[in-house]
Order: C-alpha cells, then structure tokens, then sequence
C-alpha cells in the first residue's frame, strides 16, 4: 500500500528527512513514532502530496505520488494533527460537501456520509453546528471526513490529541473497526495505544528510521527487558559489588529508603532472569527482602532508547 524509497525532505540547509525507506502492507495498522522534530509530520505530508519531496519516491496504491500525485492522493484519507473544520456548518452538511469535493456524485455522497456517520458515532451530533462540538466529537468529524470517499488508506496524524481517557478508548476502538477494510498509518505520541493496536511500528528520529518491527520482536530485543528491582535491609556498600558479580549482570545502581532498607536496579542481558539468583544470595547474606519483581518492558521503553541522546 505504501512503498517509500530514499524519501527526503531539505528545508534550505536543514535536512529533516535523511534518505528513508519503509513499506506499509495492504490491511496493516502501522505505527509512525518519534520524538518532536524527528519528521513525521513531513515525512506524512510528503506521502500525501502536500508537500513534495527534495529527494526519493514513494508509492501509495502502485501510484507515485509526485508523477501520479492526484490518483496517489485519492486512495488516502488524510486526518491532520489540528483538523481544520467549518465551525459555521452543520456536520451532515459540511461532510457532504466534503465528499462532493472529492469528487462523490449526489448519490454516493448521501450514502457515504450516512455510512460514516454511523461508523464514526455523529448520529447524535449531525445536525449541530460544528463550532458546538466537543474536542472528541471534533475530532470524530476530522475521522469521518477522512473516511467519506472510502479510500484505501488512512493516515492518521495524532488523532487522540487532546482527548480525555475515555474518548481516547473510543477512538482506538474505532481504529481496531476501520483497520477491517483500510489500511492504517498512525502518528501518535501515546505510546501505549499504538501498542494495543498496530501490527507494526516504525520509529523515526532526527529524520533516520531507527526501528521497523512488531511491538513484541522490538521489546524482546531491547536491552531493558532483563531489569530487575530489589528492595533490601543492608548497606549499599556491601550490596552492590555482590549483586554486580551475578551473571549476565551489566549494571547495578542503589537508592537509599526509610530505615536502612536500599532499592537496587540490576540490568542484565536481554531475556534473562535474575530474580532467583538475587532471593539465593540475599539468603545467603541474611538480607531481609522485601520487594523484588522483574521489569516488564514496554513500547515506551523501546522509544525511549531508541531515540535518548547519550
């Protein structure tokens, strides 16, 4: 659905985006992370024909989206981070003219905007007047502009943005229902979201793509995934050289608690377990434990190493 080859974007002497390459599958959800300034937001536009590349190509649906700009962009359904609605219109009124912007007959147009009306939960709200409209139901309407002409792929760029929890749940599970018949790109900083609903994700920084994977494969390889914490009555100084010479320990660091207990952090390699040999040699020492679990890593810890500075 989207093949993208050696994609660059120069902005005068700034590179924001360096040369990348990435597929997206028909009928994936495909997560598009990365820290501010990282060129997700460029790197979108560009694929949707907004702006146009300084360098590269890419590909929605087999069309190039420089040469073939126009049949490229009418297989997408492209939502802003900041959708820009018509306050003064109804929300039947403003998604029909959206689909006969796009090209919709009166025909196809009523039955499309009926159709993502009810997909997108507006049924409520479809005679009111945008400008009255909660940020989520905003928010909705931005989907279902989106998804009038029934394109092949959406792109979604923050579309939790200023959600509550709630409204954030919904608009997953309306992700999870779209992902059924289109393809789906989704810039996002929530981090767990893309974690419950994406096949894939792709992490981009400083305009390189660091990772392409699945949630999983990323977090089992990730070094992080062996950190354990324990909670122990002894002091630091006798602790940590003994806990540092456990195998497959790489780092040890102490904190200081309330009445002589300390909290040590141990990381090890990738997909060991260390929490037996710390209880054996606690025993041994006539340490008194407390606390000892192991780490479960996280999407956000993948991001987080993957993109940190140091």
């Amino acid at each position: 659905m989207i093949e993208a080859t050696n994609l660059s974007k120069r902005y005068g002497r700034h590179l924001a985006v360096r040369d990348i390459s990435f597929s997206v599958a028909r009928g994936e959800i495909v997560g598009f992370l990365g820290p501010n300034g990282a060129g997700k937001t460029t790197t979108l536009r560009m694929l949707t024909g907004y702006l146009p590349p300084s360098g590269g190509s890419a590909r929605i649906a087999d069309f190039d989206i420089f040469r073939q700009s126009i049949e490229a962009r009418k297989r997408i359904g492209y939502m802003p981070e900041n959708v820009p609605l018509y306050d003064d219109m109804r929300v039947r009124e403003y998604l029909s003219f959206r689909a006969r912007i796009k090209g919709l007959s009166n025909g196809d147009a009523r039955r499309r905007v009926s159709h993502v009306i009810d997909t997108c939960g507006l049924e409520g709200v479809r005679r009111k007047m945008i400008k009255t409209l909660s940020k989520g139901f905003r928010q909705r309407v931005g989907l279902a502009d989106a998804l009038v002409h029934q394109p092949d792929l959406l792109i979604l760029d923050e579309p939790t943005n200023g959600l509550d929890p709630i409204q954030i749940r919904q608009i997953r599970e309306l992700i999870k229902h779209l992902s059924l018949n289109h393809t789906v790109l989704i810039s996002t900083h929530i981090l767990s979201e893309v974690e419950m609903i994406a096949n894939r994700v792709i992490i981009i920084d400083g305009g390189k793509i660091k990772a392409a994977e699945t949630p999983s494969n990323l977090i089992s390889e990730m070094r992080t995934a062996g950190r354990v914490q324990v909670e122990l009555q002894a002091a630091s100084e006798v602790v940590l050289p003994i806990l540092s010479d456990l195998p497959k320990v790489k780092k040890v660091a102490a904190e200081d608690l309330e009445d002589g207990w300390i909290r040590c952090t141990l990381w090890s390699d990738s997909g060991t377990d260390t929490r037996q040999a710390i209880s054996a040699v606690a025993a041994h020492n006539s340490w008194s434990l407390r606390s000892l679990f192991r780490h479960e890593a996280t999407l956000e810890d993948v991001f987080v190493e993957l993109t940190r500075k140091d």
